[in-house]
């Protein structure tokens, strides 16, 4: 699939610039650019719908944590005294 883009001549100045900086080509700074946009968004809209989730399940089940209980465990990880998950109350 071919995919052609206009971009203006200022920001077009600025690839090719970083292109001969990092010894890459032109296409190659856009490509990678595209890529980690892509991959960013995704991750992104994968957090929003695990957090949609994450409420219909709390609105069904009333079932959670709180933001304190979450942070006492976290601070014991990588500790002698790591503990497990606390259970979840209603």
């Amino acid at each position: 699939m071919a995919t052609s883009l206009r971009i203006d001549d200022a920001l077009k100045g600025r690839v090719q610039h970083l292109a001969s900086q990092r010894r890459r080509s032109p296409h190659w700074i856009m490509l990678e650019a595209i890529q980690q946009y892509v991959e960013r968004e995704e991750a992104r809209e994968n957090f929003k719908q695990e957090a949609l989730a994450s409420w219909e399940a709390y609105k069904e089940t009333g079932r959670h944590l709180t933001g304190e209980e979450v942070r006492i465990w976290l601070n014991t990880w990588g500790s002698d005294d790591e503990k497990d998950i606390p259970g979840c109350h209603e």
